[in-house]
């Protein structure tokens, strides 16, 4: 049997970035919300800053960090793996990477059958 694989992963500069994060701030994690302005970037906050809700899904995490996503989200991207990469540019308002001269982007590419198989199995 296939193992099922991460609904959720990181780029090396993400990582580095998210280590860089965990230093100065500890821990953190991440919620894709899918609102819009800010909301439509995945935000980075301090464990603590951010409640997590009965309607968010936990993806994993990356980086040492948890990655949630709300439930109405989550049905829209259920299908896609969510990879995290950073771009030069100015970070979410209530972001922690806001500040950086970098901000976090989400990028996806669809599962293969074999995927949703394994992930469904």
């Amino acid at each position: 049997m296939t193992a099922p694989p991460r609904r959720v992963t990181a780029t090396p500069a993400a990582l580095d970035l998210i280590a860089s994060l965990r230093r100065e701030h500890g821990a953190i994690l991440f919620h894709q919300s899918g609102g819009c302005c800010d909301g439509s970037a995945p935000m980075c906050f301090a464990v603590g800053d951010f409640l997590v809700g009965g309607g968010d899904v936990r993806l994993g995490e990356i980086g040492g960090a948890d990655f949630y996503i709300s439930a109405p989200q989550y049905a829209v991207w259920q299908h896609t793996q969510l990879v995290i990469d950073v771009v030069p540019g100015r970070g979410g308002m209530f972001s922690l990477e806001n500040g950086s001269g970098l901000r976090f982007l989400l990028r996806s590419r669809v599962f293969s059958e074999a995927e949703r198989a394994a992930l469904n199995g």
